[in-house]
C-alpha cells in the first residue's frame, strides 16, 4: 500500500513538474489552461498581485510582494523543512554503524548482501530512520517552490505586469550584482547546514553557488530577488536547526578526555 502511494506521489510529482517546465516563459492569465496554471502558477500569480496591489504607486511594489510571499512560503513549509531536516539528522547518526555494516558485509555475493540488507533495515527500524519520510516533504515542496519560481518568470513575460525596479535594479532584466548576492547566500546556506562527509556533496557545495551566479547572470533580476529573500530564510533555518556553531564541540570534548 505504501509503495503504491509513494509510485503515485512520484508520478504525480514528475507529472506536474514536466507539464510546468514547457511554459516557463510564456504569459500567464486567468485563463491558462492546466492543472498546472489553474492550481499553482495562477494562484501564486494572484498572492502576488493582491501585495503588489498593496504598495501601489511605489516602484518597487512587486519586489516588496516577492519578499513577503517568499517569507509567507517558506514559512508555511517550515513544518516539513523541519520533518526532512529531523530525518536527515537520524540518518546521519547512524552512519558510522551503517558503514560498520558495510565493512562487515563487504563480500558481494547474494547472500551477504541479503544479510547486510536484513541488519540495515534493523538498525535503521530500531535507531526510527524511515528513509521515505525525508522524501515526502521535498515532493510536496517542490511544486510549490518550482510554481513561485514559474510565476515570477512568467509575469515578467506577461505585458499585464509591470515587475517595477529595486533599489534601482530593473526586476525584468538580469543583474549582475543580485546574481552574486544570491550565489554568496547560497553558498553561506550551505556553510550553515548540516556536515558532508562525502567527497562528491562537497564538490557541490562549491558548484551550486557558481551554478546560481550562472543563472541569475542570464535571468530577470526578479529571481535572483526571490533566490536572495529565500537563502535567507533558509540561513534563518540553518542557524535555528542546525546551530553550526557547536560543530565542532563533539571534538573538542573527546580531544579532552584523551
Amino acid at each position: 500500500m505504501k509503495k503504491n502511494l509513494w509510485i503515485m506521489l512520484s508520478l504525480v510529482s514528475v507529472a506536474l513538474l514536466l507539464s510546468g517546465c514547457s511554459e516557463f516563459d510564456q504569459p500567464i492569465s486567468e485563463d491558462s489552461e492546466g492543472f498546472w496554471n489553474e492550481y499553482i502558477v495562477w494562484p501564486l500569480v494572484s498572492f502576488i498581485k493582491l501585495f503588489a496591489d498593496m504598495f501601489e504607486g511605489n516602484v518597487s511594489n512587486y519586489a516588496f510582494a516577492i519578499i513577503i510571499v517568499t517569507v509567507i512560503i517558506r514559512l508555511i513549509i517550515l513544518p516539513l523543512t523541519i520533518k526532512q531536516v529531523k530525518s536527515s539528522k537520524k540518518m546521519q547518526e547512524i552512519q558510522p554503524k551503517l558503514k560498520e555494516l558495510q565493512a562487515k558485509y563487504s563480500s558481494k555475493d547474494a547472500v551477504t548482501q541479503q544479510k547486510y540488507q536484513q541488519e540495515m533495515m534493523q538498525l535503521m527500524q530500531n535507531s526510527g530512520v524511515n528513509p521515505l519520510s525525508g522524501c515526502l516533504p521535498i515532493f510536496i515542496q517542490m511544486p510549490i517552490l518550482i510554481g513561485f519560481y514559474h510565476a515570477i518568470s512568467r509575469m515578467n513575460a506577461t505585458s499585464a505586469f509591470e515587475l517595477g525596479s529595486f533599489l534601482s535594479v530593473p526586476l525584468a532584466e538580469p543583474s549582475i550584482v543580485f546574481a552574486v548576492i544570491a550565489g554568496l547566500i547560497q553558498y553561506v546556506v550551505l556553510m550553515t547546514g548540516p556536515a558532508v562527509d562525502n567527497p562528491q556533496m562537497k564538490i557541490m557545495m562549491y558548484i551550486m553557488p557558481l551554478m546560481i551566479v550562472g543563472f541569475g547572470i542570464v535571468l530577470p533580476a526578479a529571481l535572483s530577488l526571490y533566490w536572495v529573500v529565500g537563502n535567507i530564510v533558509s540561513v534563518l533555518q540553518n542557524l535555528a536547526i542546525y546551530k553550526p556553531w557547536n560543530k565542532n564541540k563533539p571534538e573538542a570534548t573527546d580531544k579532552g578526555a584523551k
